[in-house]
């Protein structure tokens, strides 16, 4: 591999017709050039340049090696000018995993947008519930609820959502509304499995409430649609539930209490990104927080 960069500097010394002219296209000092030269011949084998006071020549050798390295050094160069512009100018296509509800009740929109502002990206979106591998599966970006799991991961925050208290005007109708939260613990309450309670807040205050319910459920989907069919109070950020604030069918519950922050993450293999997924990342960040 050291013999790539002497090879680059050979074909700028013969393209210069000289060490001084080399020296200043590349910043290298002549007695670098000179020697790393020198090397490249040594571990060769044979004389690639001529060299007088004047100007250097180059030998049978050197013109063969000359024609074969620039080739090399020019498709070398199109790489890193190929990758800058990646890097530079949103293109190709992007590939995240998202929080299926998450995504559709709330990222849609902000989607949409990012879209129309990057006309040279296309999508492909896993939605699955399935914790994808970004090391060996071929996704840019995945965007979590949570704590990070995987260490190894870049994670970066992009907003803290607050959940809130929400109940349909069926379920309230029938069953009462709370007035405080140790009234929930005669609600039904629709939980997550391995989840025993509630822990609310209120300023300074904080107070855990025992939950019970006839449902315990591992999707957020389900949740919600349970809470808008009257089956009982859930424990959600709004952002989760806008679509059914929005048409009536659910309304918050103890508006001053809210549970414990839920942060929302952008993870990465890497924090070397090309300019689609650094843009998609900054563009969530911004919009998620205003």
């Amino acid at each position: 591999m050291e013999h790539l960069n002497d090879m680059a500097l050979f074909v700028e010394v013969v393209k210069a017709k000289g060490f001084r002219g080399a020296a200043e296209a590349t910043g290298v000092p002549n007695s670098t050039l000179s020697r790393r030269i020198g090397v490249l011949e040594k571990s060769i084998g044979l004389r690639l340049l001529h060299r007088t006071t004047r100007r250097i020549e180059l030998t049978e050798a050197g013109r063969i090696y000359f024609e074969r390295c620039q080739r090399i050094v020019d498709e070398a160069r199109l790489a890193h000018e190929q990758l800058d512009e990646m890097r530079a100018q949103p293109g190709g296509v992007l590939r995240a995993s998202l929080p299926v509800d998450f995504a559709v009740g709330y990222l849609a929109p902000l989607i949409a947008e990012f879209a129309q502002l990057y006309p040279g990206i296309s999508f492909e979106f896993d939605l699955s519930p399935r914790r994808v591998d970004l090391v060996s599966e071929p996704f840019d970006v995945a965007i979590r609820m949570g704590q990070s799991e995987d260490s190894q991961l870049i994670t970066r925050t992009l907003t803290t959502l607050i959940p809130h208290l929400y109940a349909s005007p069926g379920y309230l109708e029938r069953a009462g509304e709370p007035r405080q939260p140790v009234e929930l613990e005669r609600h039904q309450c629709l939980g997550v499995l391995n989840a025993d309670g509630w822990t609310l807040h209120h300023g300074k205050k904080s107070v855990t409430v025992q939950t019970s319910g006839r449902f315990r459920v591992n999707n957020v989907g389900m949740i919600r649609r349970l809470a808008s069919l009257d089956m009982g109070l859930m424990l959600m950020p709004e952002q989760v539930v806008a679509d059914k604030l929005t048409s009536g069918q659910l309304r918050r519950v103890l508006p001053e209490w809210h549970g414990a922050p839920i942060s929302v993450h952008a993870l990465t293999e890497t924090r070397l990104l090309p300019a689609k997924t650094q843009r998609f990342i900054e563009f969530l960040r911004e919009r998620l927080n205003t």
